[in-house]
């Protein structure tokens, strides 16, 4: 593993720990056995590294999605819920804690909601979104079904669950099945 890796997971481990808010480049930098100076080698700040932490430290749920939509009928509609509802289910029960902390001031979530842009959380749900419209396309998807709500209801779940498991210290259900099959029966 190289410098820049063992930064990332080190700031994972980190912001996992104290939050975004409070981890600092000096501790992830500390943590991660290098100086500051390595980690500014690598990232141009901390919102560089908290999009780098949850792009590569948490499940892969945006690259999912991608293949997903690439090639909707190579599997089942029901296993590709549920596999959307587990994915979805981990990414936000392990980035949840760690991207919590950016709602502690009215500041620290403007700035990080002006500096993340297009890479906000509003891209799993467009993502979710487009899959089922390829899913449409294909016919195993109602033509008039609302795409956006359905996103919004998958992905909306699992992330009450995963603020539930965090608040209560637990792994989160494993609803992935019934979450598909509850979907799938709107769709």
């Amino acid at each position: 593993m190289g410098s820049r890796e063992e930064i990332v997971a080190a700031a994972a481990k980190v912001m996992r720990e104290q939050g975004y808010a409070h981890a600092t480049t000096k501790v992830i930098a500390q943590t991660a056995g290098y100086s500051e100076a390595m980690l500014y080698k690598h990232f141009r700040d901390k919102t560089d590294l908290f999009l780098s932490v949850m792009g590569e430290e948490l499940p892969s749920l945006g690259a999912t999605l991608a293949e997903l939509t690439a090639d909707p009928g190579r599997a089942p509609l029901r296993a590709n819920l549920a596999r959307v509802a587990r994915l979805g289910l981990a990414f936000y029960a392990e980035g949840f804690p760690i991207a919590v902390s950016v709602f502690s001031s009215r500041e620290l979530l403007r700035s990080h909601r002006e500096r993340l842009g297009e890479h906000g959380p509003h891209v799993l749900l467009g993502g979710v979104a487009t899959y089922l419209r390829a899913e449409q396309a294909l016919g195993r998807v109602e033509a008039g079904t609302d795409v956006e709500a359905a996103a919004a209801l998958l992905l909306g779940a699992c992330f009450q669950q995963a603020f539930l498991a965090t608040f209560h210290e637990r792994e989160p259900a494993d609803l992935a099945d019934r979450l598909a099959d509850t979907l799938l029966a709107a769709l």
